[in-house]
């Protein structure tokens, strides 16, 4: 058997040494350029790292082992891969010829060139394993990536987002719902703090922002905060990492396959705590896109 390792900022081979205990398997440093070159991949780090793989992931079709290594491992931790003893686990399993591969979700996000849906020229699309952001998420997240790479595995989204929330202004979006006959239906059209589109339940860290979210429903959990005042939302913000935000009064929660972003003015959208383009866009789920060991 052959298998591919790859490392985010911070890791090397050094790393892999828990990951070598069979002799008989041959390892590649570094992405594959085709699938027949090796049986798996295993990529050391956190959800930035995964973000910027995810495209040739896909196209490959490999089974792929997250192990957590970044400053965020959202992703890691809705694949039951929250610690390294647990994606060792789950190595060892499959090595041994268990059948532990499972086909998850993506997200994709398409930039458009207008609020009409004809993909923009030139924009490649952006698949997204944890949450895409447009709003005060966008703005944290580019904060955020600022910071030191430790202070941002160790809080670093908390200490952005809570100065940030008294200096938001809430933005005119408008969240429309499209069906597979491609008839459009309007869920959400006011002044908004923040849109998050989620394939796994939380992002920044443990933020639970769409607690109802599974990366194997076929469907994008869909969380609008209206243009609630900034002390509201002050005091909102510490719910948020136990999913406790929707009950409260200018939140809105719903379910949807494809759904597309218009704004008054282009807005950031971040993606996996990435930036990837600016609205209008289109996000969509992409079902089974990645096959992933889990423990």
């Amino acid at each position: 058997m052959r298998a591919a390792a790859i490392f985010g900022l911070g890791y090397s081979p050094n790393n892999l040494e828990l990951f070598q205990t069979d002799k008989n398997l041959d390892w590649l440093i570094g992405m594959l350029a085709a699938s027949d070159q090796a049986d798996a991949i295993v990529l050391f780090g956190g959800d930035g790292t995964i973000h910027r793989h995810l495209n040739q992931l896909v196209k490959l079709g490999l089974p792929v082992l997250i192990v957590p290594a970044g400053s965020g491992n959202d992703f890691a931790r809705a694949l039951g891969l929250g610690r390294v003893c647990n994606s060792l686990a789950a190595w060892q399993r499959f090595c041994a010829g268990q059948d532990n591969v499972s086909a998850i979700d993506l997200g994709v996000v398409t930039p458009l060139a207008d609020a009409g849906g004809v993909p923009a020229p030139h924009e490649p699309t952006h698949y997204f394993c944890t949450v895409a952001g447009i709003g005060l998420d966008a703005e944290v997240s580019h904060r955020a990536n600022a910071l030191p790479r430790w202070l941002r595995g160790h809080g670093g989204y908390a200490l952005t987002a809570l100065p940030t929330i008294f200096r938001f202004a809430p933005l005119p979006m408008r969240v429309v719902a499209l069906d597979e006959a491609g008839r459009s239906a309007v869920r959400t059209d006011r002044p908004t703090v923040l849109a998050a589109f989620a394939n796994t339940p939380t992002y920044g860290g443990g933020m639970k922002i769409a607690p109802q979210a599974q990366i194997d429903d076929g469907k994008l959990d869909v969380c609008v905060i209206g243009g609630i005042d900034p002390f509201k939302l002050f005091c909102m913000f510490p719910t948020v990492y136990f999913g406790r935000h929707l009950r409260i009064s200018g939140v809105e929660y719903f379910q949807e396959a494809r759904v597309r972003v218009e704004t008054e003015t282009p807005l950031d959208v971040y993606a996996d705590g990435e930036f990837v383009c600016r609205t209008p866009v289109d996000i969509t789920i992409r079902p089974r896109a990645l096959k992933v060991l889990t423990p």
